[in-house]
């Protein structure tokens, strides 16, 4: 049996970092699952317990930077270990701003009140869920170093965009017929909104997962202006 080689400081440090990471990913997971329960069942003590809660995921973000920049300080790491501490702060910073796009979820309920839905809802969920999905596996590329994985994720954000302009139009459409539901309307807007921001910051995360794995930095799934 060949003994296995301790890892060096820098492996170590990274690790850790890394751990963190996933901790956060799975903060900001349920932050999402729970922003949109709170929407469906109009829940808003949930909606606050979702702000509340992006208080742990601002502090964990923070945390990594700061790891990061001690094992730059302490390690001194080039090359392809460098990208990978860099992609590692780009990662959490996307992470958090997520978060608050969740929060903003939360927040809309909160503003909502008592006012019922506009219409059941249908197409906000399955954003959620098509962000999570690409979330979940975006963080297995970073840890997996996948750049083809990363490229097919973000080709994914394609769907979450098309579901907002479906649920754009419809909700634009019901408040020309009937002005008195504009601010119900607008309330869902807003959470759709969130939705295909999160997408984007995903697709943010796929870029950086190439450039660690490539050191080339390149925009995917370019908007269309007119979308």
């Amino acid at each position: 049996m060949t003994p296995s080689h301790p890892r060096s400081p820098f492996d170590q440090k990274y690790a850790a970092i890394r751990d963190n990471i996933l901790r956060l990913g799975q903060l900001l997971d349920a932050a999402i699952d729970r922003s949109i329960t709170a929407l469906k069942n109009q829940d808003q003590a949930l909606a606050r317990q979702v702000i509340a809660d992006d208080t742990a995921i601002n502090d964990l973000r923070f945390v990594v930077e700061e790891e990061c920049l001690a094992l730059i300080a302490t390690q001194q790491p080039a090359a392809s270990d460098l990208r990978s501490v860099i992609t590692a702060m780009n990662v959490v910073n996307d992470m958090e701003r997520m978060a608050d796009h969740a929060a903003g979820i939360a927040k809309t309920v909160v503003r909502m009140g008592d006012e019922p839905l506009l219409k059941p809802l249908v197409d906000i969920p399955r954003m959620a869920n098509y962000a999570r999905d690409m979330l979940e596996r975006a963080l297995d590329a970073f840890l997996a170093h996948d750049t083809e994985a990363a490229r097919a994720i973000a080709a994914e954000d394609d769907e979450i965009d098309h579901l907002y302009k479906t649920i754009f139009d419809e909700l634009l459409g019901i408040m020309a017929r009937d002005p008195s539901t504009t601010s119900r309307g607008t309330y869902l807007l807003w959470c759709a909104h969130n939705l295909e921001r999160i997408g984007d910051r995903v697709t943010n995360i796929a870029e950086r997962i190439i450039f660690m794995t490539t050191g080339t930095m390149k925009e995917l799934n370019i908007k269309n202006p007119e979308s």
